[in-house]
């Protein structure tokens, strides 16, 4: 299928590693010129000189905090002094952030906050005119622990329960403002995050990570683990014009791990 995404401008934060980064790497292979923002600038020279290699695409870099609001006027002026306008923005910044109950500070409530929440909407809002002036579309990343709390991540859970609800509220601003604002949400993907979990769930066990990864899989029913490819394919396809009637879904890239309506 012909996506039409050819020359389009995609600005992806969080874009330097796992989702991410897939999202930014199918995208350019769609045609697409790339702005990478992520805090760590060795992270996004690798992986600009990777996509940039691999579909010759023009990729630029944006070292920011998206926890600080001052990264998010970065973004804003890199987008402009690189490219002059957006087309597509897709929001994958953030953490996961777990523990008990009763050892949640207020910190660890800003770290979970700031990057997924604050950042996106920050973001958001700093490009909101050239999105709109380009009829364009936002895609937030967020995790199936908004729909599913758990006690030992409440604030990942409260966090991502946000995000889904900013990004209903803000794709009712997109039909006023003809910008297409949609959420995918991943499963357990394979990203250098899980690997490292697996790997430390191994070292307990004394097993190998991939029996770890066996096991959870079996136990969960699924056929596999996601893969950044997976999300990406669907976010390529939502922000195209032929997804242009798609409109503030949450879209589960999960392999049916979400058995709810």
């Amino acid at each position: 299928m012909e996506l039409g995404l050819e020359g389009k401008i995609a600005v992806i934060t969080g874009g330097s590693r796992g989702i991410g980064k897939g999202i930014a790497q199918r995208l350019a292979e769609e045609g697409c010129d790339i702005l990478l923002v992520s805090a760590t600038e060795a992270n996004l020279k690798a992986a600009q000189e990777e996509i940039a290699s691999t579909t010759n695409r023009r990729v630029e870099i944006c070292p920011a905090d998206m926890s600080d609001p001052a990264g998010a006027d970065a973004v804003l002026e890199a987008t402009a002094d690189a490219y002059g306008r957006v087309d597509i923005l897709v929001n994958s910044a953030g953490v996961a952030v777990g523990g008990g109950f009763l050892d949640i500070t207020d910190e660890t409530w800003q770290q979970g906050f700031g990057p997924k929440l604050f950042g996106t909407f920050r973001v958001c809002q700093r490009l909101w005119p050239m999105l709109t002036e380009s009829h364009g579309a936002v895609i937030n990343v967020a995790g199936g622990r908004g729909k599913a709390p758990a006690h030992d991540f409440m604030v990942n859970s409260a966090v991502n329960a946000a995000l889904m609800n900013f990004t209903k509220a803000l794709a009712n601003q997109g039909l006023i403002d003809d910008v297409n604002v949609n959420c995918v949400v991943p499963g357990m993907t394979k990203t250098d995050l899980l690997n490292d979990n697996l790997s430390q769930a191994a070292q307990m066990a004394g097993t190998t990570p991939e029996e770890i990864e066996k096991k959870r899989i079996t136990a969960s029913g699924l056929r596999r683990f996601g893969e950044p490819e997976d999300v990406a394919n669907l976010v390529a396809f939502l922000v195209s014009p032929v997804a242009r009637h798609v409109q503030g879904i949450m879209a589960f890239v999960d392999g049916g791990g979400d058995k709810a309506i």
